[in-house]
């Protein structure tokens, strides 16, 4: 069962789960990144709706620090690698297998997102409606407080 979501102003639960080439990913080795941490399934088609824009914003601020996190859930690996190279997208994605993550996380629908700061906080949670590319660099802008921040 999901528990709640963590607090927004509240340090980002640690997150240790293996990307699609076995490697694991630690939310804590992301550090100093701005991370945006979603959570969603190849059968999800609000999911699938909103990863362009995730994909055009890693693209357009990666250099600035932002790091796309996209943990899937309860899928397989194979499934869920072809869904990935089939639509290009270079992110970081990692698996979920059990729900563990998700259920810390209090997701109980998707798609769910978090914006974690440079410094572990958790500062927005946006569940069930999509991300644009325009709500993504505004999110960023909100919570960038590096001399390097995203510009208008």
């Amino acid at each position: 069962m999901a528990s709640r979501p963590p607090v927004v102003g509240s340090p980002a639960p640690e997150i240790a789960l293996k990307d699609l080439r076995g490697q694991e990913v630690r939310l804590s080795d992301l550090h100093g990144k701005i991370v945006l941490l979603n959570f969603w399934a190849t059968w999800c088609k609000p999911c699938k709706e909103e990863m362009p824009a995730m994909q055009a914003s890693y693209d357009k601020l990666r250099d600035q620090g932002f790091v796309v996190l996209a943990v899937n859930e309860l899928e397989d690996a194979a499934r869920v690698a072809e869904h990935i190279r089939t639509h290009g997208h270079t992110f970081l994605v990692v698996m979920d297998h059990d729900n563990r993550v998700a259920n810390r996380y209090g997701v109980v629908g998707l798609p769910a997102s978090f914006l974690i700061d440079r410094q572990g906080i958790v500062r927005e949670h946006v569940f069930g409606s999509l991300l644009t590319e325009e709500r993504i660099a505004e999110l960023v802008r909100s919570y960038d407080a590096s001399p390097a921040s995203v510009r208008r």
